[in-house]
């Protein structure tokens, strides 16, 4: 397979995944996904390559961002596509605000852009013009499964903090709103919330003060599994084997946590096929078929030991 080179110095801080050489007789699909140093998306990458590879009928280009807070690049990414000409940006945008203004640009040139994973604000779209569908889960919902189990382990009165995402994407503060409904419904004790930005270190880093300031916390929310680790790994610097922690995203890399009982649960939201599914929804589109209407939802399933 032949990567497809994107002029150099245009895409500043964005890490190149995969591509063919243009052809005139396959559409060619842009991806954008957010950081490649969570493993849920380089497992999104993987699943968008063998599905290229098994479709064969439509040309991949993959692009990620280098950390979770470059969110020029994605922007970037997106006038480069314009420019490339390519026939459908699949995006899951890491600043949901941010991003109206160049996928704007992309459908006013005749491109088809398909969101998934992290909505696009509602109202900057508004200001904007822009009607879009989301291709995604409830992370609202997802997040309450989640805090849920959390709720019933710990019962009224328990000591929790939450662990959030970057707060300018959608899905952190839905995720956010959901381990909210939880502690509202079970009557749990919300000691600290507090933003990580989707990163394992600074979660390490913002929990293990979280701990030095409530001692007494008995569970943990955080709104990924890469923060999951991170506050895992801070715990067991700290010698603590007695808080009970939660994430979202199921990677590979907590299956181990939560069979040994460093984490209490996580929510699959089969990131290895979304980009895939949001892919095929892209190219029914490019070849004829009507645009994407509303909200189409995707699966999502509570992950424990049981």
């Amino acid at each position: 397979m032949k990567l497809l080179k994107i002029a150099a110095g245009a895409v500043s801080g964005l890490a190149m995944l995969a591509g063919t050489a243009m052809a005139d007789d396959k559409p060619v699909v842009g991806l954008i996904m957010k950081s490649l140093a969570n493993e849920f998306f380089q497992n999104m990458m993987v699943g968008a390559e063998a599905h290229q590879e098994k479709r064969g009928d439509y040309e991949l280009l993959a692009v990620g961002m280098q950390n979770e807070t470059d969110f020029e690049s994605q922007i970037n990414a997106v006038e480069n596509f314009i420019t490339q000409g390519v026939d459908a940006i699949v995006v899951a945008p890491a600043d949901s605000r941010a991003m109206v203004r160049p996928l704007k640009k992309a459908m006013d040139a005749g491109i088809v852009v398909v969101n998934f994973d992290v909505a696009l604000d509602e109202e900057a779209k508004k200001q904007r013009g822009v009607e879009l569908a989301f291709v995604g889960p409830d992370n609202r919902g997802g997040a309450k499964l989640a805090g849920d189990a959390l709720g019933k382990k710990l019962g009224e009165g328990g000591k929790v903090v939450i662990i959030e995402g970057n707060p300018g994407a959608d899905n952190a503060t839905q995720r956010r709103l959901g381990f909210e409904d939880s502690v509202a419904e079970y009557k749990l004790d919300l000691l600290d919330s507090r933003t990580a930005h989707w990163e394992t270190e600074e979660a390490n880093s913002v929990f293990s003060n979280m701990l030095t300031a409530h001692p007494d916390i008995q569970g943990v929310m955080a709104a990924n599994d890469s923060m999951a680790i991170g506050v895992v790994k801070a715990l067991e610097s700290a010698g603590r084997d007695d808080i009970l922690v939660v994430g979202f995203d199921n990677i590979p890399a907590v299956g181990p946590m939560i069979e040994d009982g460093r984490m209490l649960a996580t929510v699959d939201q089969f990131g290895t096929d979304m980009a895939a599914n949001a892919i095929d929804l892209a190219l029914e589109v490019v070849n004829g078929g009507p645009e994407l209407e509303g909200w189409v939802k995707t699966p999502i399933e509570l992950v424990t030991a049981d």
